[in-house]
């Protein structure tokens, strides 16, 4: 299959996605107990019926659920997204801004995942059954299982509690104008959160390329490459990183979804102003329904991106799916 109909393909199947992806949450959103009404009710208890028929008149809470779908839906391919109630802002707007930090944070906490992880996982291959690859095994099935919002408060109490070598939180030190913050300064505020969020998928890279080595080293062309003399770290270099990166870059790029709901729980506990923070806020107490779905169908499609580059760097690398070559 030729590289442009298997995009074509996957795009197509990207928007059934995303368009089933906006029924579903906006189906959850409406079966929420704390709708507009509720929300304007609780914050203006002396609210007069006239003011609340306003509201309601505004967010189309009498118009049958299809026709607030379709009304959302279409607005949503005019680029206009809704209002924050929190934020009073359009819902692009806060995306847009709120993106930007949580992207910095991603990406640093992605590329650091994908390092560790891979390296850790050739090292396990290289040196299976011993005792290096027995203790990263262990500590791998133990990130594994541990939340990430454990992570970060582990090192909020031990790195900036006890040892005082990071801040507490926020993305720029407090009381500083945003044009004054150094660069040293955001990435001093960026490790701990990045820390904290690459821990949730380098441990599953690292275990996934062992075992990808572990069936390279098995193989009748590893037998051959011993038979001629050539080491464990000589076939790791002409035949274990060819046959193994390309699975290791599938599952890193597969690994957008865990990233962006780990950062919910990262940006939280750090008080990091990104996306994820946003999306906590607009979920719990301020019940911001405009924002929540806008950032929930913006997930949905920064995902797809990101698997979507995944399979384009798979067809491009691996020959072998590629239209008319051999297998």
């Amino acid at each position: 299959m030729g590289i442009t109909k298997a995009i074509a393909i996957y795009a197509l199947r990207g928007v059934t996605l995303l368009l089933a992806v906006s029924i579903l949450s906006f189906t959850l959103a409406n079966l929420s107990p704390i709708n507009p009404e509720t929300r304007y009710r609780l914050s203006h208890p002396g609210a007069s019926d006239e003011n609340v028929s306003r509201m309601r008149e505004y967010w189309g809470i009498d118009e049958p659920p299809v026709e607030r779908y379709l009304g959302w839906l279409s607005g949503i391919l005019r680029g206009d997204w809704g209002t924050s109630t929190s934020y009073r802002q359009p819902v692009l707007s806060v995306i847009g801004v709120r993106f930007q930090a949580s992207l910095a944070l991603m990406m640093t906490a992605w590329t650091f995942s994908g390092l560790l992880g891979y390296g850790v996982g050739c090292l396990m291959g290289v040196f299976r059954n011993r005792m290096v690859d027995r203790i990263a095994r262990r500590v791998c099935l133990f990130m594994c299982s541990v939340p990430t919002f454990w992570i970060g408060l582990v090192f909020l109490a031990v790195f900036a509690a006890a040892l005082g070598w990071f801040p507490f939180g926020l993305a720029v030190p407090p009381g500083i104008p945003p044009e004054q913050v150094t660069v040293a300064q955001r990435i001093h505020h960026l490790i701990l959160p990045a820390l904290t969020l690459s821990f949730l998928s380098f441990a599953n890279l690292s275990l996934h390329t062992r075992e990808k080595l572990i069936d390279v080293y098995d193989s009748d062309f590893v037998l051959f490459a011993r038979a001629r003399g050539e080491s464990d770290i000589e076939i790791l270099f002409r035949h274990g990183i060819r046959n193994s990166v390309i699975p290791a870059l599938t599952m890193q790029f597969g690994s957008f979804a865990e990233l962006f709901g780990g950062s919910v729980f990262a940006e939280t506990i750090f008080s990091y102003p990104g996306l994820g923070a946003a999306v906590s806020a607009a979920g719990s107490g301020a019940s911001d329904m405009p924002l929540f779905l806008g950032i929930v169908l913006f997930s949905a499609c920064f995902i797809f991106v990101g698997n979507l580059i995944a399979n384009i760097l798979t067809h491009v690398i691996d020959p072998r799916t590629r239209e008319g070559a051999k297998a």
